[in-house]
């Protein structure tokens, strides 16, 4: 998402100096002594950024058209998974981030389970962190999973 935000970011201002005139395409009385100063942004992009992007085949007919996928998003694209890591006894899935909320099912010790988001809850051993799972409408505490692959966002 970041990478998408900058990439961005760089065409629209490679965009916008190819439509705003430069001080090369004004015409001044007098030409002004050059200084560090006084140097354009064109003078300071790279070569290969300055120069316009030919429309491929597939945007030749609509060059306005932007391609768009919304089945990836940031969240489903990078799923968190983790390990139950209790001993002897099940780990309690509850209906909210806290061990005031009722108990909604169980996860046993080594299974692996998928993680929607971490939010602040009540105090278990250590830390506040709960995560939310993904595919049950239940939460269960940080300190009795292990993440194994991938990031867990905030809720």
């Amino acid at each position: 998402m970041i990478r998408r935000t900058l990439t961005g970011g760089l065409l629209a201002t490679v965009a916008m100096l190819a439509l705003v005139p430069t001080a090369a395409d004004a015409t001044p009385a007098a030409p002004a002594p050059r200084t560090a100063v006084s140097a354009t942004v064109p003078d300071l992009l790279p070569a290969h950024l300055l120069q316009p992007a030919l429309p491929t085949a597939r945007h030749a007919a609509h060059p306005t058209t932007h391609h768009v996928n919304h089945r990836a998003t940031h969240r489903r694209s990078h799923r968190a998974f983790g390990r139950v890591v209790t001993y002897r006894s099940p780990l309690h899935v509850r209906s909210g981030p806290g061990t005031g909320y009722h108990v909604i099912g169980v996860r046993h010790a080594g299974r692996l389970v998928a993680l929607k988001c971490r939010a602040y809850g009540s105090w278990v051993r250590g830390t506040h962190q709960w995560y939310r799972l993904a595919h049950v409408r239940g939460y269960v505490s940080a300190h009795y999973v292990r993440v194994v692959r991938g990031t867990v966002p905030w809720c």
